[in-house]
């Protein structure tokens, strides 16, 4: 049988139904509880004091014993051997004495009312603490060369697994694959497919890339789910797939705009890569034809006056020197200056090719300048005697 009787005897500060009119009922409820608080204190240092002697006297105890087993080891009769019996036997009654007033302290516990401090105490304690899904490594704050060479690495081991993952379009089959391989939804995944957009759709294949870009937008909702709800993206991707599939009206209409503004966006920059792409090659084109002075001889070409332009196209030496004489002095060398630098003439052209036969070369600055001189005396003599100058053409 189950014993209540010690739930009868509890002693609360505030355990009274009824006290006198002309007595504050929360103050003595307060003076109680501190009273019993100082019995309370009182019977913890009475305890620690009792606790404190016992731990001497057996300590004190067990060093007389250890000193007697000494002694008479060394001798039989001894006045000191004597002098630690006497001890020890008050040593054993100073231990009765204290092990009497632990069991009558023992005792005055058990007959106190129990309060809200000693009816009960925690048996065991444990902590659950519910965690989030461990999110993946986030390179964000990393330098541009490492998340650069990541997104390398990345792209190398998984490059079939995402052009698979582009070609599907199944929202069941999608969410299949990615829970085979749940590496690849991150944001390196979405990055490869904006990229594979933008070159398919300048390699016009436009079906390819419109296909690519829904599978692209998925990705980038899930990684946008994934902050949101500040998971790694692993953990909801299966969440986006049930969704789309059962989304109310609105939820998909803004899934749709966003797939087709992502379109336009590929196609504009696409454009702009071309664009930019033609503008390079007719830099490196213009580059590479460069004459040895440093410009470009098609825009010399246009700049030259219809007369010289018609001597070049139809390379009519006589007819070239002919209208070079025809023409200011200061003009001619501007435009021979500018035919030389640009490479449209070449003077002294067989001379140098046989100086390089023999393995000589003449400097450019003194070639320019005869042909300068050889150009204004070609002037001057046609006017005067109507002879020609027969500079050697390449």
């Amino acid at each position: 049988m189950v014993d209540y009787s010690k739930w009868k005897n509890i002693e609360i500060s505030d355990d009274e139904d009824d006290t006198h009119p002309n007595i504050d009922t929360p103050s003595l409820f307060r003076w109680r509880h501190q009273a019993r608080v100082e019995r309370m204190e009182e019977q913890k240092k009475e305890q620690e004091e009792i606790e404190r002697k016992k731990a001497e006297t057996l300590e004190k105890l067990q060093k007389t014993k250890e000193k007697i087993a000494a002694l008479e080891k060394e001798k039989a009769d001894s006045p000191d051997l004597n002098m630690m019996k006497n001890a020890l036997q008050e040593l054993e009654l100073e231990k009765e004495k204290v092990m009497s007033k632990e069991d009558e302290l023992k005792k005055k516990e058990k007959l106190m009312p129990w309060n809200v401090d000693t009816i009960g105490h925690a048996g065991f304690t444990k902590t659950i603490i519910n965690t989030k899904p461990r999110k993946g490594e986030d390179d964000s704050e990393l330098p541009d060369d490492v998340r650069e060479q990541r997104m390398n690495e990345f792209v190398k081991e998984n490059e079939k697994k995402l052009k698979k993952y582009g070609m599907l379009r199944r929202y069941d089959d999608s969410k299949q694959y990615l829970q085979d391989n749940p590496h690849l939804a991150c944001e390196y995944t979405a990055n490869y497919l904006v990229i594979w957009c933008i070159n398919l759709e300048m390699e016009e294949k436009s079906d390819l890339m419109e296909h690519v870009a829904h599978q692209c937008i998925c990705m980038q909702y899930i990684l946008e789910l994934s902050k949101q709800l500040d998971v790694d993206p692993r953990a909801c991707f299966s969440s986006f797939f049930s969704r789309i599939q059962i989304a109310d009206p609105e939820y998909k209409k803004s899934f749709d705009d966003e797939v087709a503004s992502f379109k336009d966006r590929i196609r504009k920059r696409a454009a702009e890569k071309v664009a930019e792409a033609i503008k390079k090659a007719e830099e490196e084109d213009k580059l590479a034809r460069l004459g040895p002075g440093g410009l470009d001889p098609v825009e010399v070409f246009e700049s030259l006056p219809e007369p010289l332009q018609k001597c070049f196209e139809a390379q009519d030496i006589p007819l070239l020197q002919q209208t070079i004489a025809t023409m200011p002095v200061d003009e001619a060398k501007y435009h021979i200056r500018r035919c030389i630098d640009s490479g449209l003439w070449v003077p002294d052209a067989k001379a140098n090719e046989k100086e390089k036969q023999d393995g000589t070369e003449e400097e450019d600055e003194e070639a320019e300048e005869e042909q300068e001189g050889a150009a204004a005396a070609a002037v001057s003599a046609n006017k005067s005697t109507e002879s020609t100058v027969t500079p050697d053409p390449e």
